[in-house]
């Protein structure tokens, strides 16, 4: 079977399993959006990130899909544009600041803005049971660093609006400060991270710094560092940690150019990043994202969420 075979093989499976999923629409009354509001997904061409930009398109939204590969996002795109959603693609890696750069630049001139920021781009060094650091620093560098950087260059962007712009952190339960077999142990470092107030981009960077270079010295096992999947459990942390700091940052926008920040756990999906041993579709995983993306009175800004529910960080 040739490349364009599987492709198409690809392209119809993914076809059969959307057509069981459309989504059920919002009454009219909650409808605070149209086909000229624009949302970006970071690294969409499969698993929670394809879902959330197809939902989101189900919605009536224009979505612009991004991944790192340009073949694999062509594809993803090509299979909702045959659905008839409103969807394009655009290459954006969120590791390279010129790639940043060039997305920005190109979303301003033909949107002008965007309305929905939902970062989803990230990697996972560990499959089953491992706990291998090997790959910390890229694990580090895109979940936090790339969600960072994305952030930072859309919120110029964000296009003002009396519902408000909304920017949506994919993060994990495995982040949380107090997990009851998954935490930081350092009580005063939890308590810092731990309060809204005090949280700064500093703290956030030097803690990873810390974990980073522990890493490197080969110390990091007696770090007191989140005992599973200890470098994806750091980088989700500082997500939380972000999202809270960014909240905080923007809260004081008058009306009509709020952006509220939130992020959320999707729970154990199965999905490439989890070698496929998830518990949770990807459907169901995008579900609390797309929902904090449009919930109709959006005065929630800097918290955390799991099936649609608040959670501690």
């Amino acid at each position: 079977m040739g490349n364009k075979e599987r492709a198409k093989e690809r392209r119809d499976k993914r076809l059969q399993e959307i057509s069981l999923l459309r989504t059920i629409p919002y009454s009219d009354h909650q409808r605070w959006w149209s086909k000229e509001t624009v949302a970006l997904v970071t690294g969409a061409n499969r698993g929670i990130g394809f879902e959330i930009a197809r939902q989101l398109a189900d919605h009536g939204l224009t979505v612009i899909l991004t991944s790192r590969e340009t073949g694999a996002g062509l594809e993803a795109t090509n299979v909702l544009q045959e659905l008839g959603l409103s969807v394009v693609f655009h290459q954006l890696d969120v590791l390279d600041s010129a790639s940043i750069q060039q997305f920005a630049d190109w979303v301003q001139q033909t949107y002008g803005g965007i309305d929905i920021l939902v970062n989803n781009a990230g990697v996972n060094g560990n499959l089953g049971t491992d706990n291998s650091v090997q790959n910390a620093q890229m694990v580090v560098s895109t979940n936090y660093y790339g969600t960072k950087n994305v952030t930072n260059a859309m919120i110029p962007l964000m296009r003002p609006s009396d519902a408000g712009a909304r920017v949506v952190n994919v993060s994990s339960r495995l982040g949380r400060l107090k997990g009851r077999r998954n935490r930081l142990e350092d009580e005063i470092l939890r308590e810092q991270l731990g309060n809204p107030e005090s949280i700064s981009e500093e703290l956030i960077e030097r803690t990873l710094s810390t974990f980073l270079q522990q890493v490197e010295d080969g110390t990091w096992t007696s770090g007191g560092w989140p005992q599973s999947f200890t470098d994806y459990s750091m980088s989700k942390l500082a997500v939380n940690a972000f999202t809270r700091l960014m909240a905080r940052t923007l809260s004081d926008r008058p009306d009509g150019q709020k952006i509220y920040v939130n992020c959320y756990c999707p729970g154990w999906v199965k999905t490439a990043m989890t070698g496929w041993a998830g518990n949770v579709s990807a459907a169901e995983g995008a579900d609390t994202g797309v929902w904090l993306a449009l919930l109709p009175d959006q005065a929630i800004t800097g918290k955390f969420f799991a099936e649609r529910r608040e959670i501690s960080f």
